[in-house]
């Protein structure tokens, strides 16, 4: 994932690309969205009494200001905090985390139940605020929206399972026994990025806080609404409104401040800053866990359907403008079927309308802000310059608002240009064509990165193997990302600089506690005993780890 675009508002500079002077009014640019009547504005969503209410209790001495996408114009005042002011959001935490973690879990679990029907109940309000705040069109802010229904549900229902003492077979069956109990890490850091705002800030948060921990959470400016948003439905809910701190900030200074205090570290984000805040962790000896950065591949095999793989291709390269960690950026096509695939996924591409309005209609939303706006741009005229063919797009949008880019496929991309390895994080995806599968497969794996990748073909037991042989955290056989990103009770997350650790299902709430084990032992000791002297007792032990081994213990 890219850097935050924090510092970035106002108008974007980047509206003079090599393509830019066919980009309004070409027969061939993507088509605009219309605004439905009597849609909502800015101004009638992100009222006085809402900034007011979202902030209220929010550490932060400055002020700062956040700013929309879609049309560069101001959105809400809030709080800045200082390092001394992130450190008295921690005080506040930890005041209140033991009070929660003494809570029974099913107790702890029944506010995310909670939480999750008042987010249904109030979807309009929170899809209103990711689409102000990211850019992004509606039907990929309600994706998010799904990702924390279901994150809620699967943590509220399964947290006591995950959490129970285990017994397990101690050194001497019958004579020991042993017991892993779970334990709070106490306050643990969130570092939140821009693109996600919602399914990050409040998917992440679900299982931490359901496993007795308090949170000290920093989101990106520019998307500090939705998560305060979160927040207080999660309050209203049954979370003790301590427990759940939020600094707002820059980062350089207040992420590093979060790091300093916390007794475990959440953070998505560029590969670039998570070897920072692993270091600054690992110096006091606190764990981390790490979604970075990726350069997705997607793989259509010969037998695949065309129009169903150019479907899913639509959806795996431009959800969310590209600005989704998952996000396929590199396609692998076999010759027996790229002209068929490329026409169609050509076609669709060209087709999705852009658009700024809040209500579902559009395919495609603006980018984030200045910076991704101009890595997209870099990377295209780029690549045009030294060869490379755009098949679709290849423009800047500023007609429909300051950072619209059209979703754009690049053929011809070779290894010297930069589209080609490093990460844009915006709408571009690059075709490859293949003819062996072998051969397919390493040039996918050819990367540092391994988030995510997707495999398309008829023979989905054949796609299971080859998704095998993929360098990634997860892979989608016949989808794009939103299978695996979407399946909570299996792991997410990043191999090689994508990444450490993961996210949903068991190892999902488990690296929020410690393990502690309790063993006690009965009758004998583990030591001579009954008048063995030390030679009588290594035998008699030798003896019983060779019985143990015939009876198959483990």
């Amino acid at each position: 994932m890219t850097e935050s675009p924090e510092s970035s508002n106002g108008n974007s500079s980047i509206t003079n690309s090599t393509n830019s002077t066919n980009s309004i009014g070409n027969s061939d640019s993507n088509p605009v969205a219309p605004a439905p009547a009597g849609a909502r504005t800015a101004a009638d969503v992100v009222t006085p009494d809402l900034i007011a209410r979202l902030t209220r209790g929010v550490v932060g001495s400055g002020r700062t200001s956040n700013h929309s996408p879609l049309n560069g114009e101001k959105l809400a005042d809030l709080p800045e905090a200082t390092p001394e002011e992130v450190a008295t959001a921690f005080e506040r935490a930890r005041a209140a985390q033991q009070g929660w973690a003494a809570l029974p879990v099913r107790q702890r679990a029944a506010v995310l139940l909670r939480f999750h029907d008042l987010v249904l109940a109030r979807q309009a309000e929170v899809l209103d605020l990711v689409q102000l705040e990211t850019g992004k069109a509606r039907l990929h802010a309600h994706e998010e929206l799904q990702l924390v229904a279901v994150t809620a549900r699967h943590y509220g229902r399964k947290a006591a399972a995950y959490l129970r003492p285990r017994r397990h077979t101690g050194a001497i069956p019958v004579l020991t026994k042993a017991v892993e109990l779970r334990h709070p890490k106490g306050v643990v850091g969130h570092i939140v990025p821009w693109n996600y705002p919602f399914a990050l800030a409040a998917g992440d948060a679900l299982p931490a806080f359901v496993a007795g921990n308090a949170i000290v959470m920093k989101p990106d400016t520019q998307t500090a609404l939705t998560v305060l948003w979160a927040r207080e439905q999660l309050i209203e809910a049954g979370l003790p409104e301590e427990v759940w701190q939020v600094v707002i900030g820059e980062g350089p200074v207040v992420g590093p401040a979060v790091v300093e205090h916390a007794d475990y570290v959440s953070f998505t984000g560029s590969t670039r800053t998570g070897l920072d805040v692993a270091r600054r962790a690992a110096a006091r000896l606190v764990g981390v866990s790490l979604e970075l950065g990726g350069k997705n591949a997607m793989l259509v095999l010969h037998d695949a359907d065309p129009d169903k793989a150019a479907e899913g291709a639509v959806r795996a390269c431009f959800a969310s403008a590209g600005q989704l960690c998952e996000s396929v950026e590199r396609l692998y096509v076999h010759e027996s079927v790229a002209d068929a695939f490329l026409e169609r996924f050509t076609a669709r591409t060209k087709a999705i309308r852009l658009g700024t309005g809040l209500a579902y209609g559009a395919g495609m939303g603006s980018l984030a802000g200045d910076r991704q706006l101009e890595t997209t741009a870099r990377h295209v005229d780029e690549a045009v310059t030294k060869g490379a063919t755009v098949l679709a797009g290849g423009r800047p949008r500023p007609d429909v608002g300051p950072y619209f880019y059209e979703p754009t496929i690049l053929d011809g991309v070779q290894p010297p240009m930069a589209v080609c390895a490093e990460e844009t994080f915006g709408p571009v995806v690059s075709i490859y064509r293949f003819t062996d599968e072998d051969e397919a497969v390493e040039r996918a794996n050819s990367t540092p990165y391994g988030l995510n990748a997707s495999v398309w073909t008829r023979d989905t037991r054949r796609g299971g193997r080859i998704a095998a042989r993929l360098h990634a955290g997860t892979v989608n056989v016949n989808e794009g990302y939103a299978a695996a990103y979407g399946s909570v009770r299996a792991p997410l997350g990043g191999m090689g600089e994508s990444g450490l650790g993961r996210r949903n299902g068991v190892e999902g709430i488990l690296k929020y506690t410690e393990a502690q084990t309790v063993a006690t032992q009965r009758l004998l000791p583990m030591a001579p005993s009954l008048g063995m002297d030390d030679a009588q007792y290594a035998t008699f032990m030798s003896r019983s780890l060779r019985a143990m081994k015939t009876l198959r213990l483990r």
